[in-house]
């Protein structure tokens, strides 16, 4: 599927609830929008006919093209969602998107275009927050991260990365003819409840891909999408697990790839510790006079979001030791 030296372009979105149905359809209205034809859509839907059913009047009143749905009768799980649309993609290049994000009109150009040599085998951009409620923006950029966008990193220009975000994400088609999502790592269904089984699904795949190829991943600020933020992302609950996960997440993953620098060193999350450490936490102590509210929370949130972003890295490294359940965290 390649037409006039163009990479083609395969988009994989999974859902299984209604729930998300207005922003499923702004997805979709989007996808309409793409200035890069030279794609398709690959929708899995598992376990919803009603979902099934309802996309499928919505995209032929729309008449958006080259979408095609693909429904499974039986609970999945993200990542073995994601490999039943990989099994029916056709485009050189196979990316994926979260059910409430928008992309940009340019998206798919970008994503096409950033494979502009042989040594790149997989591409990330960057997610930009729409807020729920206006009055969540008071979430600083260092801990964008608990709410899947990405300004906690910073970078204003392209760059190689250790790992993709899977809410804006893409391989080449090759990756996939040996290498698929693993199932103990993502069998979250997603939503309020995706914190369970622990965000490494999509960095464990990066990695091994990298590790099996010898190529590298790149960032491009270009590839951009807006990702919704509900307001249960900021409940303490949703943020609690978020942390925990990240961090035991962080050990596992060196666990794993002890031979991989970049997961070793662990150089971005350095990084973003030190800017909450040392900028942060200093300008909202001092934010205390004139925005009590604003930096209290971030104050309150700092603490409580390391604490358990520690706790998660200890578990994961001294299991003997702390012998945590995954159940204790997740109840």
């Amino acid at each position: 599927m390649n037409t006039n030296g163009h990479s083609s372009l395969s988009l994989v979105i999974t859902s299984y609830t209604t729930e998300r149905l207005n922003d499923i359809y702004e997805l979709l209205e989007s996808i309409k929008k793409q200035t890069y034809q030279n794609m398709e859509t690959i929708f899995v839907v598992e376990r919803s006919q009603e979902l099934c059913d309802m996309l499928d009047t919505f995209i032929k009143e729309k008449q958006i093209d080259s979408v095609r749905i693909v429904f499974s009768p039986q609970k999945l799980g993200l990542s073995m969602s994601r490999n039943l649309g990989i099994e029916n993609a056709e485009g050189d290049i196979i990316a994926f998107v979260d059910d409430d994000v928008v992309l940009f009109p340019d998206w798919a150009e970008e994503m096409a275009h950033t494979y502009h040599d042989e040594t790149i085998i997989g591409v990330t951009g960057p997610g930009y927050p729409v807020w729920e409620d206006s009055k969540m923006s008071w979430l600083p950029d260092e801990f964008q991260w608990i709410v899947s966008c990405t300004a906690f990193t910073g970078w204003q220009s392209a760059r190689t990365v250790r790992s993709t975000w899977g809410m804006n994400m893409s391989f080449r088609k090759e990756v996939f003819k040996e290498s698929r999502f693993s199932p103990n790592f993502g069998n979250t269904n997603g939503g309020k409840e995706a914190w369970k089984s622990g965000p490494v699904d999509d960095a464990e795949f990066s990695i091994r891909v990298r590790m099996k190829t010898g190529k590298h991943i790149l960032y491009n600020p270009k590839v951009q999408v807006y990702h919704n933020v509900y307001k249960y992302r900021l409940t303490l609950k949703f943020i609690r697990g978020q942390c925990y996960w990240q961090g035991y997440s962080k050990a596992l993953l060196k666990k794993m790839y002890p031979e991989d620098n970049d997961t070793s060193n662990l150089t971005r999350e350095r990084s973003v510790l030190e800017r909450i450490l040392f900028r942060m936490l200093p300008l909202s102590l001092a934010g205390l006079f004139y925005k009590p509210l604003i930096s209290f929370k971030r104050i309150k949130l700092s603490i409580y979001a390391l604490f358990f972003v520690a706790l998660g890295y200890i578990s994961c490294s001294c299991p003997k030791m702390f012998g945590f359940a995954k159940k204790y965290f997740i109840g």
